[in-house]
């Protein structure tokens, strides 16, 4: 067990460089002798000219947008497998497992045939699904962004 007037600093002094010989660090000051290194013109990663590692690893570049809007696109083909006049949510297709991320926003797409009146709930309708839903006498209802 070690007292209190026993106790040392822990602070190491830094190395003093170019101070003479006498001090183990004078003439060269550590840098070795000639070259680029020891004028001190090297810049942090640099490789001597040849193309850096972090140009030749492609997953390093770019970056991911954190404020990018995710859609799950359900199409008309997939919208025929229910019931003529259901009720069509984000709910009721996770549920037939057609799409998986609550979180993203729903949009309807006119590809394929619509053959049944539905009542469609969605966050955006491309024109031409809006307009052929309604032509079948179905409904739709957008999802406020608020919300």
């Amino acid at each position: 067990m070690s007292s209190l007037h026993k106790l040392k600093s822990n602070k190491k002094n830094r190395k003093r460089v170019g101070r003479g010989n006498g001090s183990g660090h004078g003439t060269y000051s550590g840098r070795g002798s000639k070259g680029q290194k020891q004028r001190g013109s090297v810049p942090f990663l640099f490789e001597g000219g040849q193309l850096p590692l972090i140009k030749k690893l492609p997953h390093m570049r770019g970056f991911n947008n954190i404020f990018k809007t995710k859609y799950s696109v359900v199409n008309f083909d997939t919208l025929n497998q229910f019931d003529d006049g259901s009720n069509i949510s984000i709910d009721s297709l996770i549920e037939k497992k057609i799409i998986k991320n609550k979180k993203n926003k729903l949009k309807i797409l006119a590809s394929g045939k619509l053959t049944k009146k539905l009542n469609v709930t969605a966050n955006h309708f491309s024109k031409s699904a809006q307009e052929q839903i309604e032509s079948l006498g179905g409904s739709i209802t957008i999802i406020d962004e608020k919300e």
